[in-house]
């Protein structure tokens, strides 16, 4: 640990998506009260903005580009637009989640951060490996991405599901309209429309209504969706703000989901998660769900909609399984670290200029 005091630093945070809101939400509470300066570009996407907003930070926005393929197409404009953004704070590093990050940081020629997960978008991996002074993958990425890669004991999901940042608060039962403890089931329904998602496509409306269909002879069932619903489906809406969607997971019996944060979100906070994804048994799966899957038991992850269903209905039919949850999530969090602390030691600390290419950092 370096003990004197790091210098003022004004930091540039490119948000894509309300998961890195949520992600750098305390690492930027705490950088500003430590004295550094922060500008945040966020996209228009989704709650992405309201988000910070609640949060209490001001952003300024880019749209979304269009479609998958329209993406990869004007993906130049939107690096245009980054940096044009962010000239006048003239920002001396530049953190995010991947390639827009990194591009925008060689421009301004000043360090970058780049911090990512997501192991089968290997092209644009390796692009932001080249251009980022230093990449930040969980231990459970496999492939190597040279010497400026730095593996943590953590997922980005502890950064703000760490028992140190989230505390769960009962009164959601309140907020969706049923008795303390009554059991029910969230059904998270993702477009699958990002750019690592390009080939894939989400849960059809007819899965959708026999999943709801099936398990509200069990419990009550909310459901989550990126987007529009299905008028058949639009009365189980979840009936709460993006922002206290943490405490719902925290007391559902179960998620069963196609949406791979919120998964990796309900095994942090000891719910039982069936994943229904069409990358499952393709053989690039991610490691960090084959670990929670192999190592924790805490998820089940399934390329068809009915094994998935199964799986389902055994674990909300199991007695005591929040019980055995709860011991496994105390098992997980032993072995990871505090994901936010480290990212506070290591922007302070690490994250200058003189330090590229040689810092090394235990995690």
């Amino acid at each position: 640990m370096i003990n004197v005091s790091p210098e003022r630093k004004r930091l540039l945070f490119i948000v894509n998506t309300p998961s890195q809101a949520h992600t750098w939400r305390h690492v930027m509470e705490e950088l500003v009260s430590r004295g550094h300066e922060i500008k945040i570009l966020a996209r228009d996407y989704g709650s992405t903005p309201q988000l910070l907003n609640t949060f209490g930070f001001q952003c300024s926005t880019f749209k979304p580009i269009g479609s998958q393929v329209w993406r990869l197409l004007r993906v130049l404009g939107h690096f245009e637009n980054c940096y044009k953004l962010a000239r006048g704070f003239a920002p001396s590093i530049i953190i995010g989640f991947g390639l827009d990050a990194a591009v925008t940081a060689a421009r301004f020629r000043k360090p970058c951060i780049a911090f990512f997960d997501d192991e089968h978008t290997y092209v644009q991996n390796r692009l932001t490996s080249m251009l980022a002074s230093w990449v930040i993958t969980p231990d459970t990425f496999e492939k190597t991405l040279g010497k400026n890669h730095i593996r943590m004991r953590g997922y980005k999901e502890l950064a703000y599901l760490h028992p140190r940042y989230f505390e769960p608060d009962e009164t959601i039962y309140d907020e969706l309209k049923i008795k303390r403890h009554e059991p029910y089931v969230i059904l998270r329904f993702n477009l699958l429309d990002a750019i690592h998602d390009i080939g894939m496509h989400s849960l059809p409306v007819s899965n959708q209504l026999e999943l709801v269909r099936e398990f509200e002879k069990h419990a009550h069932v909310f459901v989550s969706p990126e987007g529009s619903l299905s008028n058949d489906l639009e009365g189980y809406r979840l009936p709460i703000p993006y922002n206290r969607i943490h405490h719902a997971l925290y007391y559902s019996q179960l998620l069963v989901s196609n949406s791979c944060t919120m998964t990796t979100e309900a095994a942090l906070l000891g719910t039982p998660a069936v994943r229904i994804h069409p990358i499952v048994g393709r053989g690039v799966d991610p490691m960090i769900f084959r670990e929670l899957e192999q190592k924790y038991g805490m998820i089940y992850s399934f390329k068809e909609p009915g094994l998935a269903v199964q799986k389902a209905i055994e674990l909300i039919s199991k007695p005591g399984v929040k019980e055995e949850w709860r011991g496994k999530r105390q098992k997980l969090l032993a072995d990871k670290i505090d994901v936010t602390r480290f990212m506070l030691d290591f922007i302070e600390h690490h994250a200058t200029e003189a330090a590229i290419g040689r810092v090394k950092v235990a995690v």
